[in-house]
Formats: structure tokens, C-alpha cells, sequence
């Protein structure tokens, strides 16, 4: 797993809740609420992200989510990602790709670069192959602005990004979907935030 961090005064920083300028499309919170999921058109065309928007944003789980998105990878991110992953091109003709926005639970985390990355260095250590080679994870730390409950609160997320490839569209959606549910498991694992 390869993760970075944007935290320079110039990127953007994640402020949750949020809403489009358009208004058709904001925040929806998922921690106590499993039928707002029929809000978010991307979890009802995939069962796998739809699966892993319920177990990230459930009780037990480190963190919950303020954004995500799916697509089908384009050329040149297609080609990077066969360059990163070390793959000829009749092995990785279509790839899927999808980016979740993080937020940690706990507030120590939330609160400290310092706290996050050491938990970035934990998972990177607990990631060690995606199934079969043919998907990858990465990580980039954000500032995050969190107005909820009353408060407000500044500290950093996580944009996670999980991709898979294949020898057609099929193949990679199983590749990326096996990866999501992988990299979702670590997430829920008692190991990640034993520090």
C-alpha cells in the first residue's frame, strides 16, 4: 500500500457535512442510519462498495465515511497502475477504480498527523498482497473541518483509494471488489489501532 499526505496550506481540505453547489448531492450520514444508503447511487451499482459503506460506517468500526466514488479507470491512470503493479498490458487491459474519504472516530486520532500516519504505517504493514496482484490500495492524509453534533472540530482524514485491473471489465470489477473487501476488513480489524 502506497499512502501520502496533502496537508500544505494550498490543498484541499475535507469540511463535513457538505453539499454540492447544485444541492443534488451531500453528506449523508451512514453511522445510524443503514437505509440512507438508498441515497448514494454508487453503493446501489456496486454490491462492494455497498458493502463496504455498511461496515465502515457501523458501530464497531474505526472510522466512517464522508465521500466516495466509482469509476472505470481511463488509459493513463490505467497505465500508471500497470507500471506500479508491474504488469505487461495483455494483463491489465480495464481496470475499476474507487476513493472513499475517511474520518476517524476516535478524536486523538482525528486530531493528530502524527497519530494518523502511525496508523498508515501499521496498515501499510498489514497489506502486504492485494488478491492475486491485480489491485492495489493507497492512502493520501487530508485536513478534515468536521461541524457535527454542535462542534466543530479540525484534525485529518483519509482518502482511500482501491483499484483493480483485468483482462476486461469484468475481471477487474472482481479484482477491485475483492481488494475493497480486503482493505475493509483491515479497517475493522482489532490490530490497525493498536499502536
Amino acid at each position: 500500500m502506497e499512502w501520502s499526505t496533502a496537508t500544505a496550506a494550498d490543498d484541499p481540505v475535507l469540511v463535513v457535512p457538505w453539499q454540492a453547489p447544485d444541492g443534488d448531492v451531500r453528506w449523508v450520514d451512514l453511522r445510524e442510519d443503514d437505509f440512507a444508503l438508498d441515497e448514494i447511487s454508487e453503493a446501489d451499482e456496486h454490491p462492494a462498495l455497498l458493502a463496504a459503506l455498511r461496515a465502515l460506517n457501523s458501530g464497531r468500526s474505526p472510522v466512517f465515511t464522508a465521500k466516495c466514488d466509482v469509476w472505470a479507470m481511463e488509459e493513463e491512470e490505467l497505465a500508471g497502475t500497470r507500471d506500479d503493479l508491474m504488469l505487461e498490458q495483455d494483463q491489465a487491459e480495464a481496470g475499476m477504480a474507487c476513493y472513499l474519504d475517511l474520518l476517524w472516530r476516535d478524536r486523538g486520532i482525528f486530531a493528530s498527523r502524527h497519530r494518523t500516519e502511525q496508523v498508515l504505517h501499521r496498515l501499510d504493514r498489514m497489506v502486504e498482497e492485494l488478491p492475486g496482484s491485480l489491485a492495489k490500495a493507497e492512502a493520501v492524509v487530508r485536513p478534515a473541518v468536521v461541524e457535527l453534533d454542535g462542534s466543530v472540530a479540525e484534525g485529518y482524514c483519509l482518502s482511500l483509494y482501491v483499484k483493480g485491473v483485468g483482462v476486461d471489465e469484468a475481471e477487474a470489477k472482481q479484482r477491485w471488489s475483492a481488494a475493497l473487501r480486503e482493505v475493509t476488513a483491515l479497517f475493522r480489524g482489532s490490530e490497525l489501532l493498536t499502536l
